[in-house]
């Protein structure tokens, strides 16, 4: 029984290095930048927009992966970002791989004048954001958007009477 116990605790030790490992490991991942922009958050820069984009999407989640990936703002600045335009970057290829956005554009495009589909070999979709002189702000990946989360966020940050 002496061995048993001491095997027992050889592996239960090294399952709790293991967890403590892959922890920090998470951790510093989703610290990353790069661990956000592959989730699709590199634009939701304030944590205000995870906020807004949490009454659209039900699933807690993604929430919490966009406030992980989102900075606080001071109490005085504006909440509400807003762009001229936008350009819906994607791959043609892929299209077909997101239906969502392939809906969104053959059906809502029309309705969204400050909004241009540009086509890139190799790109997922993503909404490039345009300040008013037309240079990129934020890019923000969509490919995990459902149809109607693109609306509402279109709606919510591009001027209404711009038009690119």
């Amino acid at each position: 029984m002496g061995l048993f116990a001491v095997l027992h605790w050889k592996v239960l030790l090294t399952i709790g290095v293991l967890i403590a490992l892959i922890d920090t490991l998470a951790l510093c991942y989703s610290a990353n930048g790069k661990a956000c922009e592959e989730l699709g958050f590199t634009g939701l820069a304030l944590c205000s927009d995870c906020d807004s984009f949490a009454e659209y999407v039900k699933d807690e989640e993604l929430v919490a992966d966009c406030k992980k990936c989102c900075a606080q703002e001071a109490e005085d600045s504006i909440s509400k970002v807003t762009y001229a335009g936008a350009i819906l970057e994607v791959c043609m290829r892929k299209l077909g791989f997101y239906p969502n956005v392939q809906s969104f554009i053959e059906e809502d495009l029309q309705h969204y004048p400050a909004l241009r589909v540009q086509y890139y070999f190799g790109s997922p979709p993503k909404l490039v954001m345009l300040d008013q002189n037309g240079n990129n702000k934020e890019v923000i990946r969509i490919d995990n958007w459902k149809r109607e989360h693109i609306q509402q966020f279109l709606k919510e940050k591009v001027k209404a009477n711009s038009a690119i």
